[in-house]
């Protein structure tokens, strides 16, 4: 629609531009398609009369009318390159958009190489020990304080800058960021977990960082840190706050630390190869 509208307005303006005012310094003024300023007047073509007619230069407010003219004509191409822009962005979108793959997840598009980030296995510990946190199923949590936990105290995903961008397909209409995680002896803590007795409430303390966001799709968003990460331990979740079904996808950022593509899965020949 936006590349319509640039290709009508880009034709239309050498119409609107020569629809001009001729205004005269007791200001009324002729409505011209063009004019000229001769030695002692002014000839114009009468877009009413359509024709010829000419004026004492006098008479004419050439300023006002050389003013008007000219911020009539920036207007017009100040909006036509906005309108370029629009165009440029969504067809940027689209192409994003066509390289994200549907299935529900986390992603990097960098270059021509799709990074896929698998979601990471959760635990709960609290005094009574350990559960097991299934993918987007709430699990029951015992009265009092606990912690979330991946394990492994590094991460085996890295990216390249320490502002990465991720594209994220949602499992369902839910919360989403970028939250810092805290490395702990075999395990990086996710978020502290308060269970009030009774009522059964869940409060869930995350370290979030700060996004920026654009949807592309209804389910599918990009996200990126607004300020440059700072070395250590992440992840990007998606969750329902105070259900306990978070879904981690983990990453760390280290300047000396690259991405390692996952292996080939092995070649197996048969034997008349």
């Amino acid at each position: 629609m936006a590349r319509i509208l640039v290709a009508l307005l880009l034709f239309v303006l050498p119409a609107l531009a020569a629809n001009l005012k001729l205004y005269l310094k007791d200001g009324n003024y002729h409505l011209v398609r063009e004019y000229k300023v001769l030695e002692d007047r002014v000839s114009f073509y009468s877009v009413e009369r359509s024709g010829w007619e000419e004026i004492p230069l006098q008479m004419v407010d050439l300023k006002r009318t050389e003013k008007e003219a000219a911020d009539r004509k920036a207007a017009i191409e100040e909006q036509a390159r906005a309108l370029t822009e629009e165009d440029t962005a969504e067809r940027q979108k689209a192409d994003e958009l066509a390289r994200v793959p549907q299935d529900k997840g986390v992603y990097q598009i960098v270059g021509k190489e799709l990074r896929i980030f698998k979601p990471a296995q959760s635990s709960v510990r609290t005094s009574k020990g350990r559960s097991i946190l299934k993918v987007m199923t709430p699990i029951p949590v015992v009265s009092g304080k606990g912690t979330l936990e991946i394990e492994g105290e590094k991460s085996t995903r890295f990216v390249d800058n320490d502002r990465p961008e991720f594209y994220i397909v949602l499992s369902a209409p839910q919360r989403f960021g970028i939250f810092r995680l805290t490395p702990r002896k075999g395990v990086r803590i996710v978020e502290k977990i308060t269970t009030i007795p009774v009522s059964n409430e869940v409060i869930e303390e995350l370290e979030p960082v700060e996004v920026f966001r654009t949807q592309l799709a209804d389910d599918v968003y990009k996200i990126w840190p607004a300020k440059p990460l700072e070395p250590g331990e992440y992840a990007v979740a998606e969750y329902t706050e105070g259900k306990m079904n978070i879904q981690v996808f983990d990453f760390a950022y280290y300047p000396d630390k690259k991405w390692i593509p996952p292996p080939l899965p092995p070649v197996i020949l048969k034997p008349d190869q």
